[in-house]
């Protein structure tokens, strides 16, 4: 897997970085890290309508799998700067 750290991730999203949970609407609705912004997996094409080619975008799901996948999407969409936290569960800023 090519995950960042958390700490990495902190950085990022300090720097300006957006938080993007892939999860499902319904997942998402039971609860999400701070500032989240959801854009499901079966609908990363919608993120030409969201987010710019430079956006730093840090990537979490459950296991990092739809991550994963999520990053594949977006790298071939043309962004720029994607980073796969994995699991949500690496999530550690303050």
């Amino acid at each position: 897997m090519n995950t960042i750290s958390g700490d990495k991730a902190c950085e990022i999203l300090k720097s300006g970085g957006k938080l993007i949970d892939v999860r499902t609407p319904a997942e998402f609705s039971q609860g999400c890290l701070p500032n989240a912004i959801n854009l499901p997996l079966q609908s990363i094409m919608a993120a030409d309508n969201m987010f710019e080619k430079e956006d730093s975008l840090v990537l979490y799901c459950v296991s990092g799998a739809r991550t994963a996948s999520a990053k594949q999407y977006l790298d071939q969409m043309g962004y720029k700067n994607i980073y796969d936290l994995g699991s949500f569960k690496n999530y550690n800023c303050d």
